[in-house]
């Protein structure tokens, strides 16, 4: 299951860089418990201003994808996003668009 909750957020997006949120290591944990699916989330900011937005697409994916209903996100600031977190995946598709990593 956490593998298929990992490949519906592939397709969640950041609104302001063209990769995926499990490809840009912002996906920290997933945890299924009591029938609830229980995600940590890091965001490339802590102002981002688009953060109800991201939280709201992986709640509306995951509910249309796997039909999961309990579904709660935390946001962890406690460590820094950077680019050492993206994946190599994600960095190949970044480098295809012409951006630096």
């Amino acid at each position: 299951m956490i593998n298929k909750i990992y490949d519906s957020l592939k397709e969640v997006y950041d609104p302001e860089i063209p990769l995926d949120i499990v490809n840009l290591g912002l996906v920290k944990a997933i945890d299924i418990k009591d029938n609830c699916i229980n995600i940590v989330l890091m965001l490339t900011s802590p102002n981002c201003p688009l953060q109800d937005v991201i939280v709201s697409q992986v709640i509306n994916k995951l509910k249309n994808d796997l039909n999961i209903e309990n579904i709660n996100i935390t946001l962890d600031f406690t460590t820094p996003w950077s680019t050492s977190l993206i994946t190599k995946e994600g960095k190949e598709k970044l480098q295809k668009l012409g951006w630096k990593i």
